[in-house]
């Protein structure tokens, strides 16, 4: 079913491997890139689906591969890359994510091998996004699709990482990978983070997250529902947490206007009201976050996105 697929590796995901910081896990992904074509025609041959083609450009930590199942039904193949996290885990995480969604405002799970990195997914129509409205539209559609996702979430069980520790090791990597002229930011997000925690609300306040969510994540649903999110990095926590992502959106288009600062505080703002979540968290979290992100860009090479990222985190 297999053979006649061609498969080149979208670029993005190839160039977003490359950069890690971590040579071990370059050379780690180099192998995977290497073995790609038989991995797939492995899925495809065990789950007897034929191929259509790669989504492309695709995403950083995965390739998808358009395929229809036995019954003709269209269908998307996931596989996970291994960026540094075992894929195992990250996998096991997005696949609990969904079934507990159970498609409400989510791509729907057909079926998972998650030790293997391995996902099957409902298809959507991922030529169009939320960043394809204009932006007015596109946030108020992020905002219907995220609050229904902030579903209550157990802390014990062990699936899902809690905020808390997710952004311990981000916080230790950023003492390390951040240049000296960037220290006071870095300062100003660690204790932003510090203050977060310290002051966290109830367990009853904490919610599963998407926590990767942003307008280039929620894709078409068509006859299902007009709009689904994909591709979560799940958390559990408090939902400032996951808007903090949202508030960074359209960042380019933010650069260049005028008032950017302004309209960054703004934006935060009219985010944290909309959902009735405390601005000085949302704030929080979106100054550490980007920071955070801005560190990791720079480290990786990426200097042109990290100095925006920091720049942006000045405004707040």
């Amino acid at each position: 079913m297999a053979s006649a697929l061609p498969l080149d590796p979208p670029q993005r995901l190839v160039r977003a491997l490359e950069a890690q910081p971590d040579a071990g896990a370059v050379t780690t992904a180099d192998a995977w890139l290497t073995g790609l074509s038989g991995l797939v025609r492995r899925w495809l041959d065990r789950w007897e689906l034929t191929a259509e083609r790669v989504v492309s450009p695709g995403g950083r930590s995965s390739v998808v591969v358009l395929v229809r199942q036995a019954d003709g039904t269209p269908a998307a193949l996931k596989l996970v890359a291994p960026d540094g996290a075992p894929v195992r885990d990250r996998a096991l995480r997005e696949s609990a994510a969904l079934t507990r969604w159970h498609g409400l405002c989510a791509v729907r799970l057909v079926r998972a091998e998650p030790e293997e990195g391995v996902l099957l997914l409902e298809r959507l129509h991922g030529e169009v996004s939320l960043r394809s409205l204009p932006e007015a539209k596109a946030t108020l559609e992020s905002l219907s699709v995220i609050r229904r996702l902030w579903v209550p979430a157990a802390t014990d069980d062990g699936t899902f990482e809690t905020v808390a520790a997710h952004t311990e090791g981000e916080a230790a990597l950023m003492r390390t990978a951040a240049p000296e002229e960037v220290r006071p930011l870095v300062d100003a997000a660690l204790e932003a983070r510090a203050e977060l925690l310290a002051n966290e609300p109830e367990d009853g306040e904490r919610v599963l997250l998407h926590g990767d969510f942003r307008q280039g994540a929620v894709l078409g649903g068509g006859e299902r529902a007009p709009w689904l999110a994909v591709g979560p990095d799940p958390l559990v926590g408090e939902p400032a947490y996951d808007l903090a992502r949202l508030a960074r959106d359209r960042l380019h288009d933010l650069m260049a206007s005028s008032g950017a600062a302004s309209s960054s505080r703004r934006r935060v703002h009219k985010l944290a009201d909309s959902l009735d979540v405390d601005r000085d968290r949302v704030r929080g979290w979106t100054l550490y976050r980007a920071v955070e992100s801005g560190v990791r860009n720079l480290a990786c090479g990426n200097r042109e996105d990290g100095e925006m990222l920091l720049d942006f985190a000045t405004w707040l």
